[in-house]
C-alpha cells in the first residue's frame, strides 16, 4: 500500500466496540490503517472500560469521542476505504451515503457495556471483544489490499469474521 487506508467502524452507540476497533486498527497497523469510529445513535460518551483498554494501547485518549456517522458522509470528511459494522442493530440501520464506495463488512460482537453481572464480568466482556477485534484486524492487515478488486476485498472482509467466529 502506498498510502494509509481509512477504516470506519460503526456501532449504534459508538461508546465501546467501535471505539476499541478505531484504536486497535490505528495502533496495530503502525500507520497502514487509520481507524475511525461512529454510531447511528451515539451515546455522547466513551465507556470508561473502553478508555482503560485503549490507554494501555498507547492510543491518544484526547481523540476519542462518541460521534454520529453523519460526520463521515459529509463533504470534507475523510474518504473511507473500508466500513465495518460491529453490532447487529447498526448493520440494519439505513446508512448515510459513503463517498468512494468503500468495501463493507459486518463483524458482529455482543455489546460489552450491556453486561450487568458486575464489573469483573463486564471487563471480561470488554477484553473478549478487544481480542476478537484484534484477531480480525491482524488478518485484515495480512491481506494484499492493493491487489484485490472491490468484490474480492468484500469477500475477504466477510471471510475474516467467519473464519475467526468458527474458531472461537
Amino acid at each position: 500500500m502506498s498510502h494509509p487506508q481509512n477504516i470506519l467502524f460503526l456501532c449504534s452507540g459508538n461508546s465501546a466496540r467501535s471505539i476499541l476497533a478505531e484504536a486497535l486498527a490505528t495502533t496495530l497497523s503502525h500507520g497502514r490503517l487509520i481507524g475511525y469510529s461512529a454510531g447511528a445513535k451515539p451515546t455522547g460518551a466513551v465507556h470508561p472500560m473502553a478508555i482503560e483498554l485503549i490507554q494501555s494501547m498507547g492510543y491518544p485518549l484526547e481523540v476519542l469521542r462518541s460521534k454520529s456517522w453523519d460526520e463521515f458522509g459529509c463533504e470534507g470528511a475523510p474518504k473511507m476505504d473500508y466500513i465495518i459494522t460491529l453490532c447487529d442493530s447498526a448493520v440494519g440501520e439505513e446508512c448515510p451515503y459513503w463517498p468512494g464506495h468503500p468495501s463493507t463488512a459486518h463483524w458482529g460482537f455482543p455489546d460489552p457495556a450491556a453486561v450487568r453481572a458486575g464489573d469483573e464480568a463486564m471487563l471480561h466482556a470488554f477484553k473478549q471483544v478487544e481480542m476478537g477485534l484484534r484477531n480480525r484486524i491482524e488478518l485484515l492487515m495480512d491481506l494484499p489490499m492493493d491487489k484485490l478488486d472491490h468484490l474480492e476485498l468484500k469477500e475477504q472482509l466477510d471471510s475474516i469474521h467467519q473464519r475467526i467466529k468458527l474458531g472461537e
